[in-house]
């Protein structure tokens, strides 16, 4: 019998998006997203926004009936048109408060509210070198002081949803028991660490699958606060 998680990762599947994009595009937690393509879950709260991400309809998703796409006539979440982006800006989802660095740091299935921001071409170009594809750059505010002094607690990041895995010494957006961290991955000889810049929080070596990356985080784009 197809179940609700079958639908999310037919529509995943069908959109080209891995768990860790859909996780961004929507603000729900990878580890729910797994776990409703397992079949561990029968049904989630999060439903209505995976719908958006995926463009699908919220009712096939539930229930399997009717036609997989949303139809004109269904209501969807406040989610602005990429349509009505005004010429020469481009369009963002911003998680606000959605990773943490270090103390205090934040369940990822929070925030289940994406909202939008619109950036001039001129500027993303800047601090980007390129025009990104849309859906593919995430923009998170992170919380916490453990990256002090590379990144300040409320700085602003962009995350490069297409690496979802590891590339190299570098930092990246990750998901580790449950909850959303911006960290330094470094390749030792005896395994994969997590590194914090402020050296209060030393670093750690994860037992192996219990980090999954979510994106690259650009830091060198040098974004602090809009």
């Amino acid at each position: 019998m197809e179940t609700i998680g079958d639908r999310v990762k037919a529509a995943r599947g069908r959109s080209g998006m891995s768990r860790s994009a859909l996780s961004l595009a929507s603000g729900v937690g990878y580890s729910t997203i797994s776990e409703l393509e397992r079949g561990g879950m029968q049904t989630s709260t999060k439903l209505r926004v995976l719908a958006e991400a995926l463009g699908v309809s919220l009712t096939w998703l539930e229930t399997g009936r009717g036609a997989m796409h949303r139809s004109v006539s269904e209501p969807s979440a406040s989610y602005v048109a990429v349509s009505e982006t005004p010429p020469g800006y481009v369009r963002f989802d911003l998680f606000e408060g959605g990773a943490g660095m270090g103390a205090g740091l934040v369940n990822q299935d929070y925030p289940e509210v994406v909202k939008t921001i619109e950036v001039a071409e001129w500027e993303v170009r800047r601090k980007l070198g390129y025009l990104p594809q849309p859906g593919r750059i995430k923009i998170i505010t992170g919380r916490g002081p453990s990256m002090k002094p590379k990144l300040e607690d409320g700085d602003i990041v962009w995350i490069d949803t297409t690496c979802d895995y590891f590339d190299g010494d570098d930092y990246y957006l990750i998901n580790i028991g449950g909850e959303t961290q911006i960290k330094m991955l470094q390749k030792r000889g005896d395994g994969l660490y997590v590194v914090s810049v402020n050296t209060d929080f030393p670093a750690y070596r994860p037992d192996p699958g219990d980090v999954s990356i979510l994106g690259k985080a650009l830091i060198h784009a040098g974004l602090r606060k809009f």
